[in-house]
């Protein structure tokens, strides 16, 4: 029987049939700026959950990581549930699971009460986002209309993350860390309202409705493992029994995850999508720039904060370019990727945030904001910009309508597992330098010695950072041929007649 998409009732679509898709957007969008801008809005706050929470220096990332990897380990879950369940049903009780998560954050009492509550965060997070980026992309059938849509979604996507930072501040300066978390309840009730409201209901039918939770099981395990092994890796020794132990252990579950879905006649993931080869290459690239940035937004917010001694509203005002230089690079590649390119404007792209990367590496213990912080930060932000709309066309497009939740899914999974494992690998690379530079000092380290170990640790992982997003342009180049982006390019070209560089 053959896969075909239904809508909701006769009825519902009567009520619906005026609604602008724009609206429909907004609504999207509202979750999606929801879910993505909790990875980052705790990063201002992360010194006072440190002292409040009684967190040690080694544990304060799993606030970030248990987050990130629940929601890219059930991201492919999420995505399959949204087609077989319906894509409205799923992003309502996303936003529901996750406002209420927020709300148990919010009261956390313990260090284990708030990773608990963050996890629980990051699986609303894995139903709301691949069912919001499915409607998006169902509801914008035309080309055009559907490369503005994503440049208003990937904007969103990536503007979150950096406006997270200064909502951060300002929430944790003027009340306390706990409005990081209380702030979603509002929205998240606002944004179920809309949704019950204007949002219609679609989701596949003729498929047996089977869903891989074995599947969901293992490569979430496996990924939780695999970071818990980098993390440690540091106290345990990289080559101790237990770091070779616990790699062998992620490796196995994750091997068993591709070994059910080979299997599975209903997979989490299919792995016959990824012959897709813009979308394969697309997906990767993005968990290299995800890797370098998500370690960027972590480690610029800990220097401004611990090294130049800001406040957490001056930290988060810190970062307010960053939001005004990706919405800015984001309407940029809107303008210019039919003429350049999907490919080009996206390699173009992380070439420029590579070389604010580098610039990062060289932030002093006694620097300025403006010469040494912000010169970086603008190419970064501006390269930033111009890779997410690209990207999310690589990674969404030229995939049949009934695997658009899979692709959706695919899509947000590799920019979450690739912030998880980033972050994990850069934190371990800058603990590592920091601890290496004091046991050479000895015991007598004075405060100054101290502040220069922690900055270059910094610069370390930011040089890591850069090297991963360079990665992610070459695949991007190497990658990717004329063949590989004709279905994506004709489609856009042929909305307005405009050749696309594709060569």
């Amino acid at each position: 029987m053959s896969n075909t998409v239904t809508s909701s009732p006769p009825a519902a679509r009567e009520r619906r049939q005026g609604v602008n898709p724009w609206l429909v957007l907004v609504i999207a969008c509202l979750a999606q700026f929801m879910v993505v801008l909790d990875i980052s809005v705790v990063n201002i706050a992360l010194p006072r959950i440190q002292n409040g929470l009684h967190f040690s220096a080694s544990d304060l990332q799993w606030v970030v990581n248990a987050y990130t990897l629940v929601f890219g380990g059930f991201l492919l879950l999420g995505g399959r549930a949204a087609d077989l369940l319906g894509r409205r049903r799923l992003f309502i009780a996303g936003v529901v699971l996750f406002s209420a998560a927020s709300l148990f954050n919010g009261l956390a009492q313990s260090s284990g009460m708030l990773i608990v509550g963050r996890g629980l965060q990051g699986l609303g997070g894995a139903l709301v986002s691949p069912a919001a980026l499915s409607i998006v992309t169902t509801t914008f059938t035309d080309g055009d209309q559907r490369t503005r849509a994503l440049g208003v979604w990937s904007a969103i996507a990536a503007g979150g993350a950096a406006a997270g930072l200064l909502l951060g501040g300002v929430l944790t300066d003027v009340a306390s860390w706990r409005w990081v978390f209380f702030i979603n309840v509002p929205v998240g009730i606002a944004t179920v309202a809309l949704a019950l409201r204007y949002v219609v209901e679609s989701r596949l039918q003729g498929v047996r409705r089977s869903y891989d939770v074995a599947g969901a099981v293992t490569v979430t395990v496996g990924l939780v493992v695999l970071v818990y092994a980098i993390v440690k890796a540091q106290s345990f020794g990289w080559g101790s029994a237990r770091t070779l132990g616990l790699g062998a252990a992620a490796v196995v579950l994750l091997g068993a995850f591709l070994w059910i879905e080979s299997r599975s006649e209903a997979p989490l993931m299919r792995l016959g999508i990824f012959r897709v080869r813009s979308l394969a290459v697309g997906d990767t690239s993005l968990l290299l720039v995800a890797s370098g940035m998500f370690g960027m937004f972590f480690f610029a917010s800990l220097y401004v904060q611990d090294i130049l001694h800001y406040s957490p509203l001056k930290a988060g005002l810190a970062f307010l370019p960053v939001t005004a230089g990706i919405i800015l690079g984001s309407g940029i590649a809107q303008g210019i990727i039919k003429r350049l390119g999907v490919r080009n404007v996206a390699a173009f792209g992380i070439t420029v945030a590579t070389i604010g990367m580098l610039i990062l590496t060289r932030v002093p213990v006694h620097g300025s904001y403006v010469s040494n912080l912000l010169v970086g930060l603008i190419p970064l932000s501006l390269g930033l910009g111009l890779t997410f709309v690209p990207v999310t066309l690589l990674g969404t497009s030229g995939v049949a309508r009934e695997d658009s939740g899979l692709a959706s899914g695919l899509f947000n999974t590799a920019q979450q597992v690739g912030g998880s494992l980033g972050l994990a690998i850069l934190s371990t690379i800058a603990a590592s330098h920091t601890s290496s530079i004091l046991r050479a000092a000895g015991a007598s380290v004075t405060a100054a010695q101290a502040a220069q170990a922690r900055v270059s640790g910094y610069q370390d992982a930011f040089l890591a950072a850069a090297i991963m997003l360079a990665v992610g342009a070459v695949l991007l180049a190497v990658g990717l041929r004329r063949r590989h982006m004709r279905e994506i390019e004709a489609e856009l070209a042929a909305t307005d007649g405009v050749t696309v560089a594709a060569a």
